[in-house]
């Protein structure tokens, strides 16, 4: 428990950390946002670079950029001097992140960055900095103390910089209409690509595999509908395909403590009517979104003339891994 203590009062002093960060963000913070929103819509890209723990957290910041529509890459100042200054070109901004704002290397770096004509954003604890005086608009990242114990290495400020790259990337994601679309497009593998860019009409229960029986049908051949379809529900419709209603598994086991002679009973007696439909054109993730708000097993797909496409059971789901 002691070191679990210890380990509460470090993540406290990064909270504070963060809180002051927070508080003293303003117009700068803004001005920079509006200078990178130029570049992109100019067609330049982020150039993010740093050093040691700097140039790490640089990595995340352009990653988590670039995977939200805004394009940014790392460069490494050392790198830089032996080739990589290809990276830049003319209309591209830098993000230069050093606390200290002192940098030998990264200072060196900004004479040649400035030969290629490009605009500099400073993320950095002193806006009186070399680094600061140099750059086009500064983001400050002051805390008052690292969570190490000898105020030494970086944790306190570490953290800070890489939450207001976030902020960065989410302000801009916003700023340009960056939509769940865009982010399907960026990431096509893994469980968010395929819940982003698979549609209903990819993974819903058509024709046999969609019980269905015509309005005024009896609860028996609604029951044989479901039987031979392998399904826990059974649609039912009208004589154009519109849907009429929903009979579960689940509402027969009820009806039968309750309905005398149910099995003959007409389906529209005991149906539950004007159930929730979806169009096939919605995303998957959306119809999971429904699954676990109305906590049912079954939904009804239409086309768009809101007659019966077919039908989605939650145990689909798992094969397509979307959960």
């Amino acid at each position: 428990m002691e070191h679990a203590k210890r380990a509460q009062e470090i993540i406290d002093i990064e909270i504070e950390g963060l809180k002051k960060v927070r508080d003293g963000l303003g117009l700068e913070f803004g001005r920079a946002v509006a200078l990178i929103l130029h570049t992109l819509d100019g067609g330049g890209k982020i150039v993010i670079t740093g050093l040691g723990k700097s140039l790490h957290i640089g990595q995340k910041i352009a990653a988590t950029l670039t995977s939200t529509g805004s394009p940014a890459v790392v460069l490494h100042p050392a790198e830089a001097m032996h080739g990589d200054m290809g990276i830049l070109n003319k209309g591209d901004v830098v993000v230069a992140l050093s606390y200290t704002g002192a940098s030998d290397e990264l200072l060196a770096l900004l004479p040649m960055i400035k030969g290629y004509d490009v605009r500099i954003v400073a993320l950095t604890g002193d806006t009186d900095s070399p680094l600061a005086r140099n750059s086009d608009e500064v983001i400050p990242v002051t805390v008052d103390r690292e969570a190490c114990p000898l105020n030494i290495s970086p944790t306190s400020s570490t953290t800070a910089m890489l939450a207001v790259g976030d902020a960065l990337a989410m302000v801009l994601l916003e700023a340009r209409g960056f939509s769940r679309d865009d982010y399907a497009k960026l990431h096509p593998g893994g469980a968010i690509g395929r819940a982003l860019l698979l549609r209903v009409r990819d993974i819903m229960r058509t024709g046999h595999r969609v019980a269905h029986v015509p309005s005024g049908a009896r609860v028996e051949d609604a029951v044989l509908a479901m039987t031979e379809a392998r399904a826990g529900s059974v649609v039912i419709v009208d004589e154009d395909y519109a849907v009429k209603g929903i009979f579960t598994d689940g509402d027969l086991r009820r009806h039968l403590t309750d309905q005398a002679n149910l099995i003959d009973r007409k389906i529209d007696e005991v149906m539950s009517p004007n159930p929730i439909t979806l169009s096939q054109d919605l995303l998957a993730v959306d119809v999971l979104a429904h699954f676990r708000e109305h906590q049912i097993d079954d939904l009804i797909i239409v086309d768009e003339n809101e007659r019966l496409a077919g039908m989605v059971d939650i145990q689909d789901l798992p094969k397509f891994k979307i959960f």
